[in-house]
């Protein structure tokens, strides 16, 4: 199964980007210790600082799934979550690849379309 990412865009309140990085970079330790987590990474906007990005990879959606269940995500989250004033998360399918230096790697979707 192709790889999967978790993103995330987040708007934060004015005035709480430090605390806003703390809590998510705390959410993200527990995150990246979940069977079938990849590196988490956190951006922040170059033109306007109270918007954040979010991404991380997973292995597959069931382990997102596994994850996104797990009886402490909500409250986790939830810590992470009093600091912004909008979030709009996501799931992608990884399609394509491209290393420095390499050529693109064409990955399946579910569908099977290449």
């Amino acid at each position: 199964m192709a790889e999967l990412m978790t993103t995330g865009i987040w708007t934060v309140s004015p005035t709480k980007e430090a605390v806003f990085i703390e809590a998510w970079t705390t959410f993200a330790e527990w995150a990246s210790s979940m069977p079938g987590a990849g590196a988490l990474r956190l951006g922040r906007d170059t033109g306007d600082a109270r918007r954040f990005v979010s991404y991380g990879a997973w292995e597959n959606v069931d382990a997102v799934r596994a994850w996104k269940s797990a009886p402490e995500f909500r409250e986790r989250i939830a810590q992470v979550l009093q600091y912004v004033d909008d979030f709009q998360p996501s799931e992608l399918d990884v399609v394509a690849t491209c290393a420095p230096g390499s050529r693109t790697v064409a990955h399946l979707d579910r569908a099977g379309v290449k």
